[in-house]
């Protein structure tokens, strides 16, 4: 193992132990003091610290399991022998076997040189008897190994050695197998070039490249105390172009008696309140589903040995927890996000959401707040480290509707500007963002 591998577990392994006791610490808090900041002082650095090492570690077991290289047993006791050794489709198998010590006198490799037609039902009748085979999957025909042999896997699956023989035999042979090129070589080099991404994108968002899209110029927009005008319809500005509806009178009022703003566990006002979702969970979780959303982790030390077995297991991690904020008095009810691999840590598309107070024609309607982690950011609340946000956060409403639009789960979807809509203000963390103050209302079908 690389010196940068054996730092990185090393790392792993403090901040695991680490985290371990304070998550003991925390436990033993009553609810609200868990979300103080001065209770769980630190808790950020070491998210924050845990991001390149959640990097290198994610590198290392990617190498991890391409290691290539198995000494294997194989016992003529039985005819097929389950290696635990996956290949992939284009997999370089290269095999060199010998008989073991204490075998029968005719066991070979190659087979005893008896034809496979005077041997009865072996499983390769065009081989001879005894001698070492293979097959890919289970009900894969078999194909010829012998002492020495070199193939492309054909297909992707469970490797089988065996023994061309009918029944048990004395027989057993060591086999040292090298797995090589094509679709191990393609796998790894997909997981680097997620990693590879996924730091480009943290970097990018961390550090600056490309800017937000400007303010909209909308003239509806105003500041969070003024108080236009509205008729319901949706104003005209850019982005998503979606059509005019006029609200139902009872939708219009409730949605106008919502608060402008969600809030931390202090009442500091944060995020802007940007989409009204209606339809039941049920619909709203297959929409979302629909358009590629990911209900978010709520506990944070299973999401982080989620996400260690998943990167080991080549599979996305994309649920990372976020924190809780309020409305209606209350933590979010589900946190969704979209994340590429491994950039997940840092920047994503994400927002809460929670059921509403009131229904609409008998159907539950959602309140929600988005936004688009682009980073970290010093919280001006306690000087540690926290995300940071897109300043535009119509780039996030934008992004939810985009997605909810091509999922074909939405009845209609419209922009509905009112009283009093936010235009500038800072979050809960003090990061500013501007909007043009309208909210994203969608019908689910």
């Amino acid at each position: 193992m690389s010196f940068v591998c054996e730092f990185a577990l090393l790392l792993g392994r403090l901040l695991t132990a680490k985290n371990a006791k304070g998550a003991k610490k925390i436990a033993a808090l009553t609810a609200r003091e868990r979300f103080l900041p001065d209770r769980i002082e630190g808790t950020m650095i070491r998210f924050t610290t845990s991001v390149p090492i959640f990097f290198a570690l994610a590198l290392c077991l990617s190498q991890a399991q391409a290691q290539n290289d198995h000494s294997l047993a194989i016992s003529g006791t039985q005819t097929w022998t389950d290696t635990g050794v996956d290949v992939a489709l284009g997999d370089e198998l290269t095999f060199t076997a010998g008989t073991k010590t204490g075998s029968a006198a005719n066991c070979n490799p190659d087979g005893s040189g008896d034809t496979a037609g005077d041997q009865g039902h072996i499983p390769l009748r065009s081989s001879p008897a005894g001698a070492l085979i293979a097959k890919i999957t289970e009900n894969a025909t078999p194909v010829m190994l012998g002492a020495k042999a070199n193939f492309k896997a054909s297909q992707s699956g469970r490797l089988f050695l065996g023994l061309n023989v009918e029944g048990p035999v004395k027989c057993n042979f060591t086999v040292q197998l090298k797995v090589g090129g094509g679709g191990a070589a393609a796998a790894d080099s997909g997981v680097r070039d997620k990693l590879s991404s996924a730091a480009q994108i943290f970097f990018k968002g961390q550090f600056g490249g490309k800017e937000s899209a400007a303010k909209s110029d909308s003239n509806n927009a105003v500041s969070e105390n003024a108080a236009p005008a509205n008729t319901g319809a949706s104003p005209s500005a850019g982005g998503l172009k979606l059509p005019s509806v006029i609200l139902d009178a009872g939708l219009r009022k409730n949605i106008d008696g919502l608060p402008r703003r969600i809030h931390d566990h202090l009442g500091n006002l944060g995020d802007m309140v940007n989409f009204v979702i209606v339809g039941s969970l049920e619909k709203a979780q297959a929409a979302l589903d629909a358009a590629d959303w990911h209900v978010a982790d709520v506990d944070s030390k299973e999401a982080g040995l989620k996400a260690i077995m998943n990167t080991y297991q080549k599979k996305d991690y994309l649920q990372m927890p976020m924190s809780h904020l309020y409305l209606f008095d209350r933590v979010q009810d589900f946190g969704y996000e979209q994340a590429q691999a491994f950039s997940v840590v840092a920047t994503r598309h994400h927002f809460r959401i929670w059921k509403a107070p009131f229904t609409w024609n008998n159907e539950t309607v959602w309140v929600g707040a988005a936004t688009h982690d682009t980073g970290f950011e010093k919280d001006v609340r306690t000087g540690k480290l926290t995300h940071k946000i897109d300043p535009n956060v119509d780039d996030e409403r934008e992004n939810l509707a985009s997605g909810l639009q091509k999922s074909g789960k939405t009845k209609s979807m419209t922009y509905y500007l009112p009283p009093g809509p936010v235009q500038e203000a800072k979050n809960a963390s003090g990061g500013s963002y501007h909007s043009d103050g309208r909210l994203l209302v969608v019908f689910l079908q």
